[in-house]
């Protein structure tokens, strides 16, 4: 296993609280108590629109997800810049360097914010390739998995996939890679668990399965 994908926003990028607080921002018109880390973990998942209906216990009218997509997001970018790399994401990447991998990022964010971003960290170096998202936000990362493999001209099987939610995996799985899974982003511990791949809690530990 010699090429490493990393997931982004909850895996290198620490962005658990600005995520949980603009959720809360954007939900506050709706009565609904604030979320704290652990009750966010409890509804998260992906696509993102799944997740707001079961907060709001039916489904979205129309044009209400893209009204709610489009404030959370100008809240996130308010609260993300408090945020920080992981603790052990600068080391990890570092080491694997050292080990002679090959790595590159895949994030289900804007594209236009995100290579800024990796770079004002000083991370940029490390990666092959930096894709984010370049069209509507909120869909599964499968498709866009495949493109990032085939622009890098890549053999699935060479080739593990670390991210923090449950769609990482289902984006390695769709492709024929494997993945390890980080508990430090928005998916809770149990819901990483039932998809059946490993589960490790610092990014230093899911280097050890490449």
């Amino acid at each position: 296993m010699r090429h490493i994908v990393w997931d982004w926003n909850g895996t290198l990028f620490h962005d658990i609280d600005a995520v949980v607080g603009a959720t809360n921002e954007v939900f506050a018109p709706y009565g609904l108590g604030s979320y704290d880390v652990d009750g966010f973990r409890a509804v998260y998942t992906r696509p993102i629109w799944t997740a707001y209906e079961r907060m709001l216990g039916r489904t979205l009218h129309d044009g209400e997800w893209e009204r709610l997509d489009l404030g959370f997001h100008e809240n996130y970018h308010r609260l993300m810049l408090e945020c920080g790399l992981a603790a052990d994401a600068a080391s990890t990447l570092e080491s694997w360097e050292r080990e002679g991998g090959r790595q590159s990022l895949l994030s289900m964010w804007a594209h236009e914010r995100l290579g800024p971003k990796v770079a004002e960290f000083g991370i940029d170096r490390h990666f092959t390739r930096i894709d984010g998202l370049r069209s509507a936000s909120g869909g599964h990362k499968a498709d866009s998995m495949a493109a990032h493999l085939a622009a890098l001209g890549l053999d699935p099987a060479d080739v593990l996939v670390i991210g923090d939610s449950v769609d990482d995996a289902h984006a390695a799985q769709h492709v024929g890679a494997r993945a390890v899974l980080y508990t430090g982003g928005m998916t809770s511990r149990s819901d990483l668990m039932a998809f059946g791949v490993p589960v490790v809690d610092t990014l230093a530990n899911a280097i050890d399965y490449a």
